[in-house]
């Protein structure tokens, strides 16, 4: 599989199928590996992008704390759909694979034509929360530093089975991409104006509370809870989870 460099930094990444493109980001300290359940029924008609990124799995794992961030990551998405040729995409992803579509989108509006947000949340608009947040994703890196790749088993499904060569890059990633620093992507909610879906697993308690708030504050945004699904709702349940996408996806019309 193909790998893109972009200023020093190799990025793996996965494409399937053809038709409209769909960049799926995958969670903080899982791989493109959560997507297995998804290949084939939205590589039907679409071209599947699934990657790993910087600091998991098969990307490269930079030594320097500043190449983890927010905008490192939005910046990786645009090249990627450079890569494959993209002008405009169906972007999506799952815990802070989804909030860095939230971003792309507000940096990258011109570039998506849906939003695909599952198991995530958009942010804090209050520093204190925030602030609690970013606490317990720094208390995640020193896990990481301390523990090891041993950290991934306190970890939901996504997390536990995911292959990384080391706990280095999940360390910085957790201290530069999962830590916020304002508020601009919830604030940011009511801008959206192009067709969205929210999923949630009827068991992600810390998600449901921000699942409502996002479908409530997106314009015209959808809103799907899968039974009997926890934080991975794609595989926990991926028949549910891929009806609801598909049927979502169906409804589209999309420009290539």
């Amino acid at each position: 599989m193909p790998m893109l460099n972009r200023d020093g930094v190799n990025l793996y990444y996965e494409v399937h199928g053809s038709g409209p493109v769909i960049l799926l980001t995958h969670g903080y300290s899982a791989t493109s590996h959560m997507w297995a359940g998804q290949v084939e029924a939205l590589s039907k008609g679409h071209t599947l992008v699934t990657w790993d990124m910087r600091g998991h799995g098969r990307s490269d794992y930079p030594e320097d704390p500043a190449a983890y961030s927010e905008e490192a990551t939005v910046a990786d998405m645009a090249a990627l759909l450079d890569a494959v040729g993209a002008r405009r995409a169906i972007v999506g992803g799952l815990s802070l694979g989804g909030y860095m579509s939230l971003a792309f989108h507000r940096a990258h509006p011109e570039r998506v034509e849906a939003l695909l947000i599952i198991d995530t949340g958009p942010g804090y608009k209050k520093d204190e929360a925030r602030a609690g947040w970013n606490a317990n994703a720094l208390k995640t890196a020193e896990r990481y530093e301390r523990d090891g790749l041993g950290n991934l088993a306190r970890g939901s499904v996504e997390m536990r089975t995911s292959q990384h060569r080391d706990a280095t890059g999940l360390a910085r990633a957790a201290r530069g991409m999962l830590t916020q620093r304002d508020a601009r992507v919830i604030e940011h909610l009511p801008e959206i104006g192009v067709p969205s879906i929210v999923i949630v697993g009827a068991d992600d308690t810390p998600f449901l509370a921000a699942s409502d708030y996002m479908a409530s504050k997106i314009p015209g945004a959808k809103k799907v809870v899968i039974p009997a699904a926890g934080h991975a709702a794609n595989i926990d349940q991926p028949e549910a989870f891929n009806r609801a996408l598909g049927e979502f996806l169906a409804a589209l019309k999309v420009r290539v």
